[in-house]
């Protein structure tokens, strides 16, 4: 199927990481992915770690492949804290940060510790997001805004990329689509559908053409919950069991629909849905009980072969 005139454009890939240590970092980052991800939460109750201490640790045990969160929730946090840390990782790391942010909301009780209201959490991370690009900057920031005040405010030195590490969005409401036309600079849906993410594609750029912006440099990404298995029999069996655990549920119609679960045939025609409905970055999240560095490796060596459509990388 062909999605908004986007057939045969490339992609690249990454690829996200919950547990590994860190030899198996360091075997990630001679697979031929571009980029490696990872999230977290302050309080959840699927008891993650915190996602700059993460970022950290992956900025110190990767040396040439892009970081980024996936995501960082931007409204529990001060801008300047998380402007001071991104800045400190960026510059350590080579210039290699990309800043994955969402408002969050599953998890209510993280609110509740950080002393935010939920109901604000969209509007703290719309004032939040320029002032992080102002204050990268490296001269005085005055703000004075709803949630966030500041006088003659300078962090230095600045993150190593000129301007501070892209911005990028992630979530899955119509604001979120607005936030990333709008603010960010790109796009990072999750649990979507290909078609969905083809109609997202259509709402982020009709948001940053109502504003004037243009998105030549925009990053099209889409998180591709994945697990596959020379038996999809078995693919489908591990990831319903990691789904199951956390949505208590059948979840045989979500993988269905926004999830690539099957032998490498399968999952490669899967991600080249995603691909003709304009992703431009493939984040292969593995959504497995099993061994995540196995799977990456299994996603190296059998399903990138057979996608054409594919920037080679630089292990590539």
């Amino acid at each position: 199927m062909v999605y908004n005139n986007y057939r045969m454009a490339p992609s690249t890939f990454g690829f996200q990481t919950r547990s590994a240590s860190a030899d198996g970092l360091r075997a990630l980052e001679a697979l031929p992915f571009d980029t490696l991800w990872v999230g977290g939460h302050i309080a959840s109750r699927t008891h993650a770690p915190e996602v700059m201490m993460q970022l950290a640790r992956l900025a110190a045990l990767t040396t040439s492949v892009r970081i980024g969160t996936s995501a960082l929730l931007l409204p529990l946090y001060p801008p300047a804290i998380v402007a001071k840390q991104v800045a400190d990782v960026d510059r350590v790391s080579g210039g290699r940060v990309i800043l994955g942010i969402g408002v969050g909301g599953e998890h209510p009780q993280e609110f509740e510790a950080c002393g935010v209201p939920l109901r604000e959490r969209g509007r703290r991370t719309d004032e939040a997001i320029p002032l992080l690009r102002r204050l990268w900057s490296a001269e005085e920031v005055t703000h004075h805004g709803r949630f966030y005040s500041m006088s003659s405010v300078q962090l230095a030195p600045p993150p190593l990329q000129a301007g501070g590490p892209p911005i990028v969005v992630t979530g899955r409401s119509p604001a979120a689509m607005h936030r990333a036309g709008t603010l960010g600079d790109g796009w990072m849906p999750y649990l979507y559908s290909p078609e969905r993410f083809a109609k997202s594609v259509v709402e982020v750029r009709a948001a940053a053409e109502g504003t004037g912006r243009e998105l030549d440099d925009f990053s099209w990404i889409a998180f591709v919950c994945t697990n596959l298995a020379e038996d999809a029999a078995d693919a489908r069996a591990d990831a319903t069991a990691f789904f199951s655990a956390s949505f208590q549920q059948d979840v045989g119609p979500f993988l269905d629909r926004v999830a690539a679960v099957g032998s490498p045939d399968h999952v490669a025609s899967r991600i080249d849905e995603f691909i003709d409905a304009g992703a431009r970055h493939i984040i292969v999240a593995p959504s497995t009980a099993q061994d995540e560095l196995a799977m990456a490796q299994l996603f190296a060596a059998e399903v990138l072969p057979r996608l054409t459509r594919r920037v080679p990388s630089k292990a590539g």
